[in-house]
């Protein structure tokens, strides 16, 4: 029988064995309270590929000594589930581990639900997908959410060395060296997944031969070469994805350059022009806006650049861009006003248009009085004249409130407030 690979060996038998996600399985956590209690209840798991989500759920069942099934909500069939469910009522609660949960189809799910109610079934279900974004509240509300985090560089090479020197699972009983440069790669290089490390670390041992002294020794050189470049993990469809898109833009927002560049690094690397690209232009009009007019036309030309250039080229002006765009002053003072009007016309406060801006282009318009005193603000020598333009109603309303971040929106409010002055004193 062909021998499993070193990541499914490795697997935890016992919340103890669980590497990291302290948060939920440390002294004192839930997992850990749960465990203690004997009383595991109907859980899903979320959170990055490789942070050990099946491997926890294994490990909760077994920490207890209850059946468990593992089954995929994608391939297994109504029929699969009915068959634990079967069981289930034979032996008492199983533990139903259901990765992909996220793509429960209803069917199944309506399945589920009456067993999940009465406690027959204790479901565990596995899933990169937020939750509240992905699974059917139905079964999200029978369920504890808890989210697992990526591991951290100690925790990966803890779990390698652990590896290394358990002579039932791993590698205990073979003599190997790893350098000290060799285990930071392997963590390093992994992100955050232990899955790819492990993978890694398998295939260093599997293909270097010992030496004379019957010693294997992983060099950094071996490391390299095994772990390559990790693909980047970045489902465009996914969670993950607007994470990066959200971190972007408020990285802009907050005129930190190098975080900035980091998350379209990120983007670049998943191939999304279409998302740098939306996201520079509406943050040039957005945050900056009045502070430096010329960033948003700039932006535009940076898209249209990279667009034609492909990458990797595409990068260069996508790269000057966003450090304009992080170090030019902010202000979202146009696009407030605006929500500030809108708010005002969704909520009924309108009135009537006042009569001299009403249309005079026609016959008779002036009988009913329209457009008779109006004034044409290019026969005044500032090119503005005070008149009334809001309806009666609301005629003494303010909707922009203007910054001075930028030189231009600094000199857009002298006009403004000299406006106002002028307003006030015909008042």
């Amino acid at each position: 029988m062909k021998q499993e690979p070193l990541a499914f060996r490795m697997r935890p038998t016992h919340i103890d064995e669980i590497i990291g996600q302290e948060h939920l399985v440390g002294e004192g956590k839930i997992l850990n309270r749960m465990i203690k209690a004997e009383k595991l209840s109907s859980m899903i798991l979320f959170g990055p590929p490789g942070t050990g989500k099946t491997s926890m759920a294994n490990a909760l069942g077994k920490s207890l000594g209850l059946p468990i099934k593992l089954l995929n909500a994608v391939t297994d069939k109504k029929k699969d589930m009915e068959i634990v469910v079967e069981e289930a009522k034979m032996r008492g609660n199983i533990v139903l581990i259901l990765d992909e949960v996220h793509r429960l189809d209803k069917a199944k799910q309506d399945f589920l639900l009456p067993h999940l109610e009465s406690n027959l079934v204790t479901l565990i279900g596995c899933t990169t997908s937020n939750p509240y974004h992905a699974i059917n509240p139905a079964i999200r509300s029978r369920c504890h959410l808890f989210e697992l985090h990526s591991l951290t560089i100690d925790n990966i090479k803890n779990a390698l060395i652990r590896a290394i020197h358990d002579e039932e699972k791993g590698y205990g009983n073979i003599n190997i060296h790893i350098t000290d440069e060799a285990l930071e790669h392997f963590a390093n290089s992994s992100g955050g997944d232990l899955r790819s490390a492990l993978n890694g670390l398998e295939l260093a041992v599997s293909s270097t031969p010992s030496d004379s002294s019957n010693q294997t020794v992983i060099s950094l050189e071996i490391a390299e070469e095994c772990m390559q470049k990790k693909s980047f993990s970045h489902d465009k469809n996914g969670d993950a994805h607007y994470d990066v898109i959200s971190a972007f833009q408020k990285s802009i927002r907050g005129s930190d350059v190098d975080a900035a560049l980091h998350y379209l690094g990120r983007l670049i690397e998943a191939g999304d022009l279409d998302s740098i690209a939306r996201r520079m232009i509406v943050t040039a009009y957005e945050d900056i806006g009045l502070a430096n007019p010329q960033a948003g036309p700039r932006a535009i030309a940076a898209v249209q650049a990279a667009e034609r250039l492909g990458f990797p080229e595409a990068r260069i002006p996508l790269s000057v861009a966003i450090i304009e765009l992080c170090l030019s002053p902010k202000s979202n003072s146009a696009y407030k006003a605006l929500d500030a009007a809108l708010s005002d016309i969704r909520s009924g406060k309108g009135g009537e248009i006042p009569a001299h801006l009403k249309d005079a282009h026609y016959q008779g318009a002036q009988k009913l009085g329209r457009g008779v005193d109006y004034l044409y603000p290019h026969n005044s020598e500032n090119g503005w004249v005070i008149q009334q333009y809001l309806p009666d109603s609301i005629k003494n309303k303010h909707y922009y409130s203007p910054k001075e971040s930028g030189k231009f929106e600094q000199a857009l409010k002298q006009v403004y407030d000299k406006i106002n002055q002028q307003k006030r004193k015909k008042v």
